[in-house]
């Protein structure tokens, strides 16, 4: 296919279905485009931490007609209080349920991860093919077509291939110059990990910090599971090191870090033992000069990470979905046109949401002494007396982005859906067919995920 303008459906591959990937996949189908998204776990990884929307995200998810089924799963959480060694509440900021004014450290759209891109693949898995257990181990291009090869042996033909693979995008080290780190580091870790609930977890999060530059906290989302985070200041090749070791290893770094910091620490470590769901992760941004190289695209945290203390992430990662398939859907025949736009239109609200994370402002809520974390839990309990909505605003979240405002609707008024042929396997076996479509055969599929 040449890149002049065309009414024929692009063929495109996604690789990655998490929430960028998802909300593409959803957005390019309704332009009447042949989606394949392959997924290297071998079932929809609809699991993960709590996550929030803000701003921009809110507007997407209700454009996709999904706010509705969005507010259905919300976390209920009454704000957050900052406790000492014995579980004593030092400082309490409750949400902001008003409808009015800035959020505080919570928002009023909490949702967990799984629950977010469970509702997403719902709302696509109809008119997208989704494949587990394949990933995309390379892939060659050219004016014409890109060609991938995934973790099967198979390969395919694809008009445009995304890369929706999240912070460790294999894609994006794909169409980088040689040695370009696209890291930003703030001197942070994270992990966390789901525990049994107990009589006095409660629905406001629990903070919990410890000198040494060390932060704790439990939240929980539902009548069983409490969520556990333990949050590190340290800037060492071991820290950052740790995440790339097995998930064993891991576990018993975070041990030993942590295991002197009083409070829950015991429970909260016992629990880590036997977890099956325990995730490790340096805080950092994706930082990067282009986001696309020919027909190959990079999208959410692939493209531009924000980190997980910007509160924007998945609300970044759902505009620039709405944003590339608007562009694709304008441009279906010109890419390096829609491309190129994708670039110019997005890449001030990214350098918006991602110059708010202040690493200063970080460390100052990850105090190294005692005396600087009775300091600051001191003015954070007179803020909230006096009920000065400054202190909580600095850590706030919402209003990031700006006055940033989302594109039109990214789905033309009249799609091409219509003149789809249907589906077919190639007969050499790869991944092909739905037509022009790429497809993986003999591997799981989601339920009703047929070419259309």
């Amino acid at each position: 296919m040449g890149m002049a303008d065309s009414p024929d459906p692009l063929r495109v591959l996604v690789a990655g279905g998490g929430i960028a990937g998802q909300a593409l996949a959803f957005w390019l189908t309704r332009g009447g485009h042949r989606v394949t998204v392959v997924e290297r776990f071998p079932v929809l990884r609809a699991t993960g931490a709590q996550v929030d929307l803000q701003g921009q995200g809110i507007e997407a998810v209700e454009r996709m007609g999904l706010l509705d089924a969005v507010r259905g799963r919300l976390v209920d959480e009454a704000g957050v209080a900052f406790v000492d060694a014995r579980g004593r509440t030092k400082a309490t900021i409750m949400a902001n349920t008003s409808g009015r004014g800035r959020q505080t450290l919570t928002s009023e759209y909490e949702i967990m991860r799984g629950d977010l891109v469970r509702i997403l693949h719902d709302a696509s898995k109809d008119d997208a093919e989704h494949v587990f257990g394949v990933s995309v181990d390379g892939f060659e291009q050219d004016e014409r077509k890109v060609i991938a090869h995934f973790s099967d042996g198979t390969s395919g033909e694809f008009d445009l291939l995304v890369g929706a693979d999240g912070q460790g995008s294999r894609i994006r080290r794909a169409i980088l110059p040689a040695g370009r780190d696209p890291y930003w580091r703030v001197g942070i870790h994270m992990a966390y990990w789901f525990i049994p609930r107990i009589a006095s977890d409660g629905d406001i999060r629990d903070t919990y910090l410890v000198p040494g530059g060390r932060q704790i906290m439990r939240r929980s989302h539902n009548p069983t599971e409490t969520q556990v985070y333990f949050v590190l200041r340290e800037e060492s090749e071991e820290a950052s090191a740790i995440h790339r070791e097995p998930v064993e290893r891991q576990r018993n770094f975070w041990a030993s870090r942590f295991r002197d910091a009083g409070w829950q620490t015991e429970r909260f470590i016992d629990g880590m033992r036997t977890s099956p769901f325990f995730y490790s992760q340096e805080i950092v941004q994706v930082r990067t000069g282009t986001w696309s190289k020919g027909r190959v695209v990079l999208v959410g945290d692939a493209a531009h990470c924000a980190s997980p203390y910007s509160g924007m992430g998945v609300s970044g990662g759902l505009a620039g979905a709405h944003v590339l398939a608007g562009e694709i859907n304008r441009h279906p025949g010109d890419l390096p046109t829609a491309l190129a736009n994708y670039d110019s239109v997005l890449r001030p609200f990214v350098n918006e949401i991602q110059g708010e994370v202040n690493p200063r402002l970080l460390r100052l809520g990850m105090p190294m002494t005692q005396r600087a974390i009775d300091a600051f839990q001191a003015a954070t309990a007179l803020a909230c007396f006096l009920h000065l909505p400054g202190l909580a605003a600095r850590f706030s979240k919402s209003d990031r982005g700006g006055t940033w405002r989302l594109p039109g609707n990214p789905a033309p008024i009249s799609t091409l859906r219509s003149i789809l042929p249907e589906g077919r396997a190639d007969d050499s076996g790869g991944v092909s067919g739905c037509g022009r479509s790429g497809r993986v055969p003999g591997r799981v599929r989601s339920s009703g995920g047929s070419c259309r």
